[in-house]
């Protein structure tokens, strides 16, 4: 099975860290822009397959391509199995989980996130969530590549069965008096973030350890849930920097 992944973000990426799933790259027939060959060159220095297509073959491609597109070997499906395993095995893992989130904007950019971070993997639902797809791959900018996203059937269980591993479930939940800044994200932690302007669904709000709120000074009343990763991931590396 192939994937198909487009935009110099993606691509650039993925072709200087995982050449060997490449099986071509496409460009728009044309001129090329100097990253644009680049991309081309590297690829033909790799033995990578490159090919020009036509730009009607582009304007079937939705998203921004930016003139080039990958077929690439699908990604092999990460399991609740792979995660257990992984958490065993890693020293005070830090690790996502997203309830429902359906966006492929938010879930690319917590992968960015995620990579930037060290997080060891970021989990989804299997239902009523997004999964890998060529935009969540292409806002990711090569962090699809580099964190497991692991896809479980049943998102309050898998928390339950890493509690009993020793991790340690912080919720972001608007309505709370504790703060982010108030809480220990140290030693094995997952961070717990709800879908976008529903947030965390009853069950998976009462499996969590903590509940702790973002300050929010102005009048806005909740961030983005990719901004939200963002600030809390940020604090968790700040705080293990310092342990």
């Amino acid at each position: 099975m192939t994937d198909q992944v487009y935009g110099l973000h993606a691509l650039e990426p993925l072709l200087a860290k995982h050449p060997e799933q490449i099986f071509q790259v496409v460009f728009c027939e044309g001129r090329l822009n100097a990253r644009q060959q680049a991309l081309l060159d590297l690829a033909m220095q790799l033995g990578v397959r490159v090919q020009r297509a036509p730009k009607k073959v582009f304007d079937q491609l939705a998203g921004v391509h930016q003139g080039v597109y990958a077929d690439v070997a699908a990604q092999a499906a990460y399991t609740e199995a792979d995660l257990l395993d992984w958490v065993a095995k890693t020293t005070d893992p830090l690790l996502v989980f997203l309830d429902e989130v359906q966006d492929p904007h938010n879930l690319g950019a917590i992968l960015r996130t995620a990579d930037a971070t060290g997080v060891t993997a970021v989990v989804v639902p299997k239902n009523n969530a997004v999964g890998l797809n060529a935009t969540v791959r292409k806002v990711a900018s090569g962090g699809a590549e580099s964190v497991p996203l692991v896809v479980v059937t049943n998102l309050v269980r898998t928390m339950e069965q890493l509690q009993q591993q020793g991790v340690w479930f912080t919720g972001l939940a608007g309505e709370t008096e504790q703060t982010l800044y108030q809480a220990d994200l140290t030693g094995p932690v997952a961070i717990v973030l709800g879908a976008e302007g529903k947030g965390l669904r009853p069950l998976t709000r009462k499996a969590c350890d903590y509940l702790v709120a973002i300050p929010m000074q102005g009048q806005v009343s909740s961030l983005n849930v990719s901004v939200a990763a963002g600030v809390t991931l940020y604090e968790a590396v700040r705080q293990r920097q310092l342990k």
